[in-house]
């Protein structure tokens, strides 16, 4: 997935001094100023929140918003910091990635007996409900949207190879890519992710082939405590994984990381791409291929027919050092309650929180409506929470994608590939 690089793509927007957001008092008129900071910045998405949280004062008109947007490349060390000083911070954005951490070193509130009766529990998915509680009970964020894996594919160029309709699994996958692939008419397959983050579409084929044996609180362990690395179906997957490489995709997608895979697809190059909702927009504005050329469908699933969706997010949380607690969770409230919800998931192409989204033509219709359909369908499309909230993460991506690359240059089989991660992982959870 992209998510954890792609803001650094995005652009960054400018710095505001954090030096000068210090908690502040109410003042003489009972005035509550909070500090908010938020960690996947661009200038549009600052926009954006700059504009939501003026909705949030005029409803709210003794609470002050003072939002900072640190360069996306420093955010989460900038957040960091200011959660050790224990001040600076009220409301702030937590991913999936920092919160094991932060909440570990005691930085994190626990919004549990706050958010006790929000009416706004009620209106979200059983997705965005389960995210908010980590396996303690304690919510220490609560979920704005979800980043999650669906099927972009060309309609024309698989109606052209003798296909109906695009394909549910990933052997049929491997089947129509392999079809459509004709390197020689400078038409390819599959747009392989061969570079940074390559571990992720590894690990979302091996998920799918050991669908039915996946423990659902860590997606990288089997029901029985072994790796999913160790269990048959992750070598049928791997095989299948090289296969893809090698009969249906371009020989430079060795090196592809995001923005070579996006371009692919985009520029109509290639069929299919495995990628999350917010290239819809990128791909959207394309002027190589028009938009009944295209559409997405719901991730391709493993020889049971069920697939594992480990489904990526983040959300809104409140600084344990906060001097306004009250305050701040009521805007992570209004953050997370309909019309803002809404605004933010659609302007960002997040998968969205609140179950309305069913029903909304934006969602229901074209290229969205595979999301909801994976919603409405959990005992197909399994959602798991990955152990990336482990202090080894981006240690495991920096060793998963070498191995990747290796296997599909020929250095590594797929056999003695798992073996190394299940070995990896089974120690590392001594």
């Amino acid at each position: 997935m992209r998510r954890r690089t792609a803001a650094v793509a995005l652009g960054t927007a400018a710095t505001m001094v954090l030096t000068g957001c210090s908690t502040m008092s109410p003042s003489a008129g009972g005035t509550v100023t909070l500090n908010m900071v938020e960690s996947l910045t661009n200038p549009a998405r600052t926009d954006l929140l700059k504009g939501l949280i003026a909705d949030f004062e005029k409803k709210n008109p003794k609470i002050k918003v003072n939002l900072v947007s640190p360069p996306t490349e420093q955010a989460d060390q900038k957040i960091q910091q200011m959660l050790q000083s224990g001040s600076g911070v009220d409301t702030l954005e937590v991913r999936d990635i920092t919160v094991g951490p932060w909440s570990n070193n005691g930085w994190l509130y626990d919004m549990k007996k706050d958010l006790t009766g929000w009416k706004g529990w009620q209106a979200m998915t059983e997705n965005a409900v389960k995210a908010s509680e980590d396996a303690a009970g304690k919510t220490y964020f609560v979920p704005y949207g979800f980043y999650g894996l669906s099927l972009f594919y060309r309609s024309d160029l698989i109606k052209d190879a003798g296909f109906d309709k695009p394909p549910a699994t990933w052997a049929e996958l491997l089947r129509q890519a392999s079809a459509v692939h004709d390197p020689a008419g400078r038409r390819y397959g599959y747009a392989f992710r061969g570079g940074a983050n390559a571990n992720g579409n590894a690990a979302a084929i091996i998920e799918a082939y050991v669908a039915d044996q996946v423990d659902p609180a860590n997606g990288y362990k089997l029901k029985d405590g072994s790796t999913i690395f160790s269990a048959p179906g992750a070598l049928d997957a791997m095989e299948t994984y090289l296969k893809l490489f090698k009969q249906a995709s371009p020989k430079s997608s060795v090196a592809w990381g995001y923005p070579e895979m996006v371009e692919a697809f985009s520029n109509g190059s290639t069929a299919f791409l495995l990628q999350d909702p917010e290239v819809i927009a990128t791909v959207s504005e394309s002027k190589s291929i028009t938009k009944t050329q295209w559409s997405t469908a719901p991730l391709v699933a493993g020889p049971s027919g069920k697939t594992v969706q480990p489904l990526a997010t983040a959300g809104w949380g409140v600084a344990k050092g906060s001097k306004h607690k009250a305050e701040a969770v009521k805007l992570v409230e209004f953050l997370s309650e309909g019309k803002a919800s809404t605004t933010f998931t659609k302007k960002n192409s997040l998968v969205p929180i609140l179950k309305s989204a069913t029903e909304d033509p934006f969602y229901k219709t074209g290229p969205w409506s595979s999301y909801v359909t994976m919603t409405e369908q959990p005992e197909k499309y399994l959602v798991v929470t990955q152990p990336r909230g482990v202090a080894w993460w981006t240690e495991w991506q920096q060793k998963a994608d070498a191995d990747v690359q290796k296997m599909i240059l020929g250095k590594l089989t797929p056999k003695k590939l798992l073996a190394g991660w299940d070995t990896y992982w089974t120690e590392k959870w001594k």
